[in-house]
């Protein structure tokens, strides 16, 4: 397969715009990423989570993402952007809608990874799109498992981490990044079952993400001298 055609077959895209696309994702993620790292308890951030609803528009824009899947995600994230909008505008601060965004938020960050997986797996040829991409997903999932720390800090009556004072959003992103990439400082440790469960499932995730990933690169890298032979 030829480079044109896999530009073809990847809807006619114009060059380069998978990367500044991706760009444009990575932008969003670390502003989505510095306001919810400024929330001091385990309430999620009304505004990172509008940016987070943009950022999927952006991956389904870059991926092609089918159109069932789309339209069923936007109903569900459009639901949570409205209340979402409603808390800015008034200032509400209420538990139960602290779940719903989390619940909302959460969602979002686990359907763009898999769009851009599932996208990056059509595609062949190593590029700058795909080191931008296996990036993005990356630290989408990063991002998805600490909101899966902050639901479980909203719904439960213990505190996530044996301290109960570390027990904001802020401190769930960092140990959620250093559970991923299995750095494990050791200065926040998850408190009860359901806690460990889930830092032990990233940390398993984290190492699978990086072997898939580091696979798809060099599948990447000699697919075009393979497609390059001619046929027999």
């Amino acid at each position: 397969m030829s480079s044109h055609d896999e530009n073809v077959g990847d809807g006619r895209r114009r060059p380069n715009e998978g990367v500044i696309g991706y760009c444009g994702v990575l932008v969003l993620l670390v502003v989505s990423y510095a306001l919810s790292t400024d929330q001091k308890s385990t309430n999620p951030s009304p505004l990172a989570f509008l940016l987070i609803l943009a950022t999927v528009a952006v991956v389904f824009r870059v991926t092609g993402a089918n159109a069932a899947l789309q339209r069923t995600s936007w109903v569900i994230l459009s639901v949570a952007g409205a209340a979402a909008v409603v808390a800015v505008l008034l200032g509400t601060e209420q538990k139960l809608l602290d779940i719903g965004l989390s619940s909302a938020t959460l969602v979002a960050l686990l359907i763009a990874p898999v769009a851009i997986i599932a996208h990056q797996i059509r595609r062949r040829g190593l590029n700058l799109e795909a080191l931008l991409a296996a990036i993005t997903a990356y630290v989408l999932v990063g991002i998805a498992f600490a909101f899966a720390y902050n639901l479980l800090g909203l719904l439960s009556p213990q505190p996530v981490f044996a301290d109960a004072h570390e027990d904001s959003l802020a401190h769930q992103l960092f140990f959620s990044f250093t559970t991923l990439t299995t750095t494990g400082y050791g200065n926040l440790v998850p408190e009860g079952t359901i806690g460990q469960t889930i830092a032990v499932v990233e940390a398993i995730t984290g190492q699978l993400f990086l072997l898939t990933a580091f696979a798809r690169i060099l599948r990447g890298a000699t697919s075009p001298r393979e497609d390059a032979q001619p046929d027999s």
